[in-house]
């Protein structure tokens, strides 16, 4: 992977059509679940901020999607992460198995509602 990248569609360009495919459907769930997210490139992968912090990252790999949903998000979801090979801060989701696209949704938006209760300003 090019470590030039400026945009998540680079990013994703830089990968086979297979996991090409995989990465766009995380990012469009990504994107429906946290519409007023920032897209962004962190850490060389798509990353996404809301309220100026990072909400969750993802990335491709041959043989998994990584998805990075800050200690929190992984915390939480500790149970439904069980069946799958997990990192610091990290899950990983067999590209050769159907991505667990709701899961996803869920995490992304407890993200969301923790971030705006930690740092969404009240209105003046």
């Amino acid at each position: 992977m090019k470590t030039s990248i400026t945009s998540v569609d680079g990013c994703i360009a830089n990968f086979p059509a297979a996991i090409q495919k995989l990465m766009k459907q995380v990012r469009a769930t990504i994107k429906k679940a946290a519409p007023e997210a920032e897209e962004s490139i962190g850490y060389g992968m798509p990353a996404y901020k809301l309220n100026g912090k990072p909400l969750v990252y993802f990335s491709g790999f041959k043989n998994h999607i990584g998805f990075y949903a800050t200690p929190t998000g992984h915390a939480a979801f500790r149970k439904e992460f069980a069946k799958y090979k997990q990192g610091k801060g990290s899950v990983q989701f067999p590209i050769d198995e159907p991505l667990p696209l709701k899961l996803i949704e869920k995490i992304v938006k407890f993200r969301v509602k923790e971030s705006n209760a930690k740092y969404r300003k009240a209105p003046k």
